[in-house]
């Protein structure tokens, strides 16, 4: 989150930025600078009791013991008098900078200055597109129905199971998930990063902590007699590793992946963008995330898009790599790289990966941080991309490379479907 240092030292500057992601903050932050007055002037009233308190303590003794009973007994309504005052000062005290907290929280990350002004994805800027667009002619089928033609993904048995959105995989199309995965993972952690397998549900302080809480709080399954949660992406559980800790900065940078399964509820979606599996309510993922010294979370940022950009390429899938605009980027997010595949049936473009750097936003609330050699401590940037989300690779590469005798599989994930072809 952003830090009342943040707001109310350039108070201008806090409004400029934040209306480039669409946000007017001029009432918000109205009313943090009228909060925060009011705390102040709160724990001013309330040191003043106190040390009051103090004071006539340390005289009802003396009083007493020099034969002053009755000024003593006054003395002793007085500090009754200054403890109720208190107690009632102390809850007005909390229950503003519980107020003030809560506005805070609301507002979203400052976006970085190199991110395009815009409201909606039609003004995200394309800085690089690579690949053939392949033609496949009238006969090419879209990949729900090559799904059933090869049966492969069963959509319909995932009703049953258990609703839409949640797709049953089969045979070769279960063989290509899994070799998906684990080319994915295999390539990650020869990038230096280390694999961890993290629990699939969190608690609210860890929703909290990586921004999804209270932000998107419709969108993710919860589990309400345990107050536990759903991942929507492994970044919340691995991120989470190192909430309220202190790395010495020679650990830094932390470089971390992960696969899991991942759930979104996708409140309000509907229609031909939402067909097969374009968008679902659980998914398979693999993540990266990285904990990086303020001073080269850029640098980081940019090898964690080239290291997407190589997973994408080595599937020989056309590309397009977009550099997100205020209004379409995510509450946490200072800059966002999306990457999107060119899906030859639909005749579209399919978002596959998010990579993007949070600077301190989520670092504040995880208060991760990092001491150096002056052993200061200072917030930590965090990081995080998808690398990558399987649904629509795997859309792209049953479309893109259907023949009339099957299914071709890219040449890098032989090893490890162990075919060549889905027939």
């Amino acid at each position: 989150m952003l830090t009342l240092k943040q707001i109310r030292d350039n108070k201008e500057f806090t409004l400029e930025r934040l209306a480039v992601k669409g946000v007017d903050a001029t009432e918000a932050v109205e009313k943090i600078e009228n909060l925060d007055d009011q705390r102040k002037e709160l724990q001013q009233k309330l040191d003043k009791l106190l040390a009051e308190q103090n004071t006539i303590a340390k005289q009802i003794g003396a009083l007493m013991a020099q034969g002053k009973r009755e000024e003593g007994e006054a003395a002793k309504q007085r500090t009754a008098a200054l403890k109720e005052e208190s107690k009632a000062t102390e809850e007005q005290l909390k229950a503003t900078v519980e107020e003030l907290n809560a506005v805070i929280v609301s507002l979203p990350n400052f976006p970085a200055a190199i991110v395009p002004q815009g409201k909606t994805a039609e003004d995200n800027v394309v800085v690089k597109q690579e690949g053939e667009i392949p033609e496949l002619g009238d006969k090419a089928l879209p990949h729900w129905e090559l799904a059933s033609k090869y049966d492969i993904i069963d959509f319909e048995l995932g009703v049953k199971l258990t609703g839409a959105g949640f797709p049953v995989y089969k045979g070769q199309g279960a063989a290509l998930q899994r070799a998906l995965i684990t080319y994915f993972l295999d390539q990650n952690i020869g990038a230096g990063y280390m694999e961890v397998m993290p629990p699939i549900m969190v608690n609210e302080a860890s929703g909290f902590a990586t921004g999804q809480l209270p932000d998107k709080e419709g969108q993710m399954y919860h589990a309400t007699a345990d107050n536990f949660y759903m991942i929507p992406t492994a970044e919340v559980p691995v991120t989470n590793i190192y909430r309220d800790v202190i790395v010495d900065e020679k650990q830094l940078p932390i470089k971390l992946t992960a696969y899991t399964p991942c759930f979104r509820r996708e409140a309000g979606s509907y229609g031909k963008d939402v067909r097969g599996l374009n968008r679902l309510h659980q998914f398979d993922k693999v993540e990266i995330v990285r904990i990086n010294h303020p001073d080269n979370s850029y640098e980081a940022l940019d090898e964690m898009v080239a290291h997407v950009e190589t997973l994408v390429k080595g599937l020989g899938l056309p590309y397009r790599i977009l550099r997100l605009c205020g209004g379409d980027m995510s509450f946490t997010s200072a800059l966002t790289y999306d990457f999107e595949v060119y899906s030859a049936a639909q005749k579209r473009w399919l978002e596959v990966s998010s990579v993007s750097n949070f600077e301190t936003f989520q670092a504040n609330r995880l208060k991760v941080r990092f001491k150096g050699a002056d052993k200061k401590t200072q917030l930590c940037h965090t990081l995080n991309g998808s690398s990558l989300a399987l649904p629509r690779i795997v859309a792209a590469l049953l479309e893109n490379n259907q023949t009339e005798d099957g299914i071709k599989i890219p040449e890098v994930l032989i090893p490890y479907t162990r075919f060549d072809m889905i027939k």
